[in-house]
């Protein structure tokens, strides 16, 4: 049989320039790369037909007596025997086969070798023959027009590691006997070693062989996320990860990570695996059987599915139990990062804020006021003979007459208003859409709380205290920032405490 020539098309070189240039060089060096020959080449030709009939196949294959005698050994297998005649000629063969085997046949007559059964090759065609299988099922389901690309698709997507273990035999020994990686851990290995994956250098190999595009795409494609609203990039793509669980030495639990991880995603695809899982066995041991491939011994299905689903629900349990767990400290740090916060916005004597939190707070009122050209008030009290107070009575009964005047001042403003000590006997009220005229009736509830009520007692005596204040209004004048209102209100402030103190002064009235 003559092998089909290396194709001159754009797709061909566009994936070698993908190679690194030591791989491609070596990939073309090593003669006994897998190759198709032009027989079957016609045979993927009419798999590509949406209504390909079986006697479409057998005309074809019918001209190759070498694959002709092999379709209808296969045919004649304990398998296929359903009636005392055998087959005879290649009608009769893929007409006993139908297209899945046919095609299976075809595949392996060109690319499966005795000499290739090798700890690598083994498993690589165990997983294709098992993804092709259950890529099959999946297209019936969501694109039987397209059954056969699907179906040859899935069982070339791993061609790439054979190309790869026969351009470099010694480092493919080393990476493809470690058991215990998973096939994407391959992959990623495969990244590191040669600077691809095979899947791109399965593509490749697909393109050199004249393969059409849409074909080659899916190979290159065909372990990237099975997330995809395309049906038949998912029957592909979903074909490897299920045929991994399946040959899987712990079927149960690779099944109950499969369906968990499908479950968080999209449940559809959670119930297009069970309604294809009890079929699987019996088309991956027809089609292992086609390649004289052992397969790991037949399991119960159901048992399977149920104990996968079991795992998962436990899992699920486990996950929310740490969820919650996960979430009660999320709860708990979240309650000390705001108190820290509030904590460190607020001044300890008086619990009201403290001069920096008051100054972010005025920077971002006023440019909000200004920029939506809205009114903004600010309050600056002072209490009168303060010093005299500590001196007399001492510093304890003046911590008292601070703190008592920062809750007296919290009662009286409004919970948009905001409060705070601005240093020493300083205090601040911001004010924001309100006028000189609102503020200056809270000045005065303010003095009139004063004169009623005492803020310390010393030796069961009340004292009383009066206060200064200045108001500075937004609209009373031009201000070019918070700093020039605030030092506004203070000058109105220190006009009453020349006058004699214990009044209230508004900016420009």
């Amino acid at each position: 049989m003559k092998s089909h020539p290396a194709p001159e098309q754009p797709l061909y070189h566009s994936l070698t320039d993908k190679l690194p240039h030591f791989l491609s060089r070596s990939l073309r060096k090593t003669a006994s790369l897998p190759s198709l020959p032009a027989v079957v080449m016609q045979v993927l030709e009419i798999a590509r037909a949406p209504n390909a009939s079986l006697k479409e196949y057998a005309g074809v294959i019918e001209h190759d007596p070498a694959l002709t005698a092999r379709l209808i050994a296969v045919a004649n297998t304990a398998h296929h025997v359903r009636s005392p005649n055998p087959a005879i000629t290649s009608l009769e063969a893929t007409q006993r086969l139908g297209t899945d085997a046919t095609l299976a046949t075809v595949l392996s007559f060109a690319l499966f070798k005795d000499e290739q059964t090798s700890d690598i090759a083994l498993p690589t065609w165990q997983r294709a023959i098992a993804s092709a299988a259950i890529a099959s099922q999946l297209a019936q389901k969501c694109c039987p027009e397209r059954l056969g690309q699907v179906f040859t698709a899935a069982l070339l997507q791993d061609i790439g590691i054979l190309a790869l273990q026969l351009a470099y035999p010694e480092e493919a020994a080393t990476l493809y006997t470690q058991r215990d990686l998973s096939h994407m851990e391959l992959a990623k290995e495969e990244r590191q070693r040669f600077g691809c994956d095979h899947t791109l250098i399965g593509a490749w190999l697909a393109a050199k062989w004249g393969l059409p595009e849409s074909l080659v795409q899916m190979i290159d494609e065909s372990h990237d996320t099975v997330f995809t609203d395309d049906p038949v990039a998912l029957c592909v793509r979903f074909s490897g990860p299920l045929a991994d669980a399946w040959l899987s030495p712990n079927a149960p639990q690779s099944f109950s990570t499969l369906l968990f991880e499908l479950s968080s995603a999209q449940s559809e695809h959670v119930a297009l695996l069970e309604s294809l899982f009890h079929r699987m066995h019996q088309q991956i041991e027809l089609l292992s059987d086609l390649l004289k491939l052992a397969v790991p011994l037949p399991i119960d299905s159901q048992a399977v599915l149920s104990e996968a689903k079991q795992l998962l629900f436990q899992h699920a349990l486990a996950i929310s139990a740490r969820l919650e767990a996960q979430q009660q400290r999320f709860h708990k740090l979240e309650q000390q990062h705001d108190a820290l916060l509030e904590h460190s916005r607020l001044d300890p004597l008086t619990q009201l804020a403290n001069r920096a939190w008051l100054e972010e707070q005025l920077k971002e009122r006023f440019a909000k006021c200004r920029q939506k050209k809205r009114t903004m008030s600010v309050v600056f009290i002072d209490l009168d003979h303060f010093k005299t107070l500590n001196d007399r009575y001492g510093h304890r009964v003046g911590d008292e007459v601070l703190q008592c005047f920062g809750k007296a001042l919290l009662a009286l403003v409004d919970a948009s208003d905001v409060a705070g000590r601005y240093g020493g006997e300083e205090f601040l009220i911001i004010m924001p859409d309100e006028t000189a005229q609102s503020a200056l009736r809270l000045a005065q509830r303010i003095m009139t709380l004063l004169e009623k009520e005492a803020m310390a007692y010393h030796d069961t005596k009340p004292l009383y205290i009066t206060v200064s204040i200045g108001i500075a209004c937004l609209s009373d004048g031009v201000f070019e920032s918070e700093h020039e209102l605030i030092a506004a209100a203070d000058q109105s402030m220190y006009y009453i405490k020349r006058s004699g103190r214990s009044g209230v002064s508004i900016y420009g009235q």
